[in-house]
């Protein structure tokens, strides 16, 4: 490839890390390959990233965060707390299952860059529960949740949940009758969140 006149940008180096790991996989990726496609020298990339190990964690943890902003917006939306929480279980499984079907090779090579970054995980997952709790805050506010640990209590929904979410299920997202129960374990959820009809 030739070089680009464009400015070489770290977003531009973990979109083209992005396709060398779509190519490539994680065991061939190379960050020559990286500034191959860029049409650069791997110093350059060297520059932004001091590691090849650097790199996959920055382009693991963009890839976390495409989830994060979408789930995001749904925590700040109107509607109730069982509505929002609802909501935004469905749109994590949904994201997590089109991730899953629509780009396996790919899905696989993160499922590997994953396992080797467990802070960019560690992180995302702290973000999930965040949200989460602010979802469980706002109930417990509202008196529609009765629970005295918002925290702990959006911890538990995430583990709760976590068939639907933790790509070492995915092989499971496309049986049939997976939508039901989902929606039973939601619904069982949010039966042991609500408060005791006085």
């Amino acid at each position: 490839m030739a070089p680009t006149s464009e400015t070489l940008t770290a977003e531009r180096i973990l979109e083209a890390t992005e396709e060398v790991l779509r190519r490539h996989g994680p065991a061939k990726a190379t960050v020559v390959d990286v500034a191959r496609a860029l049409g650069v020298s791997h110093g350059s990339v060297y520059r932004h990233f001091r590691t090849k190990a650097a790199l996959r964690e920055a382009v693991t943890k963009r890839w976390l965060d495409r989830t994060s902003e979408r789930l995001a917006g749904i925590v700040e939306t109107g509607g109730s707390p069982e509505e929002r929480l609802r909501a935004w279980l469905a749109a994590l499984f949904e994201a997590k299952r089109h991730k899953a079907g629509g780009d396996p090779e790919l899905f696989a090579t993160y499922t590997v860059l994953a396992d080797e970054n467990g802070a960019a995980v560690g992180e995302h997952i702290a973000d999930l529960t965040g949200q989460l709790t602010r979802i469980i805050t706002a109930g417990a506010g509202s008196g529609t949740f009765e629970v005295s640990d918002p925290a702990a209590a959006a911890r538990a929904v995430f583990q709760a949940t976590g068939r639907f979410h933790d790509p070492c299920h995915a092989r499971e997202w496309i049986r049939p009758g997976v939508d039901e129960e989902f929606t039973a374990v939601v619904d069982l959820l949010l039966r042991g969140l609500s408060s005791p009809s006085p």
